[in-house]
């Protein structure tokens, strides 16, 4: 299957959006190095990633991982020799799901007649990311540029990075963004995500920017961002009353977040997250 080419979005600044999971890896070009943003979710997808970024530019490759889901980080073999950064819980994370994720992979492609893709997969060495990040801004210097990683809180996991690029206005959300499906609610923290928004919303680096990157899907305006915080603000107000007035069940929780434009499994996932990750956060959304 052919592989779209890296294009360019700003100066500079490249996305490659891929068939697998409608996933976008993003490329930032400086006159000293390149930032590679994700690594896809194989070593071979990883080592295709690897030389179109060489087809773009000659230039050493750092990495980030912008959280630690299979799909954005297990090609991370193909670039063993970069500097690959990732927040210090994604490195956690992702030492301790890694097995679990790819099983479960294999196991769906196995189910649906995909043996030699799951061979792939059972073929990835899983390599941690090994330049961890815990402060909210980190400056990566790419020459006569420089690009931000960006940790605002807890969203689609405890740990996902932003990459600004705020020369061109430029804003890389990975899965804390999701265009053409609902965000993944699998291991998020709804009761918080849309507060995590609104500050990262807010950073120096991200106020203003024009052009903003899902991790899937289709380069999106300002105002699908907005749209979006709303939505995920309003189902974390909506999950952090119900739970204060004693709703204690998924489909009673559910009932009372439908009409915000999601779907009832993605309420569903919501609500269970909701339930497992509630200490500590439904004060903190409920006074916003």
């Amino acid at each position: 299957m052919s592989v779209p080419p890296f294009q360019e979005i700003a100066p500079g600044t490249f996305v490659r959006r891929h068939t697998e999971l409608d996933l976008n890896c993003g490329l930032v070009v400086g006159s000293e190095r390149v930032l590679v943003i994700d690594t896809r979710s194989t070593t071979s997808r990883g080592q295709g990633l690897a030389a179109a970024v060489r087809e773009v530019s000659p230039l050493e490759q750092v990495v980030v991982n912008t959280h630690a889901h299979y799909d954005h980080c297990f090609g991370n073999a193909a670039f063993r020799d970069s500097q690959i950064y990732a927040h210090v819980g994604a490195a956690d994370s992702l030492q301790r799901t890694a097995e679990h994720q790819r099983s479960q992979v294999v196991e769906h492609l196995r189910r649906t007649g995909r043996e030699d893709l799951a061979q792939t997969y059972l073929d990835t060495e899983v390599v941690l990311p090994f330049y961890l990040v815990e402060a909210e801004t980190t400056a990566i210097d790419l020459g006569d540029r420089t690009a931000y990683l960006l940790f605002g809180g807890r969203g689609h996991t405890d740990h996902d990075l932003v990459v600004a690029v705020p020369d061109v206005s430029t804003v890389f959300w990975a899965d804390l963004v999701e265009q053409g499906a609902d965000p993944a609610m699998d291991d998020s923290f709804p009761l918080e995500w849309g507060p995590t928004l609104t500050r990262l919303q807010q950073h120096p680096h991200v106020k203003g920017a024009q052009l903003h990157v899902p991790g899937h899907g289709e380069v999106v305006e300002p105002q699908f961002v907005e749209e979006q915080r709303e939505r995920l603000s309003t189902l974390a107000a909506e999950l952090s009353s119900a739970l204060i007035a004693g709703i204690q069940d998924v489909d009673g929780l559910v009932a009372k977040t439908r009409g915000l434009g999601l779907q009832d499994s993605t309420l569903r996932d919501a609500a269970v997250r909701a339930l497992e990750t509630r200490s500590g956060a439904t004060e903190v959304n409920a006074a916003r």
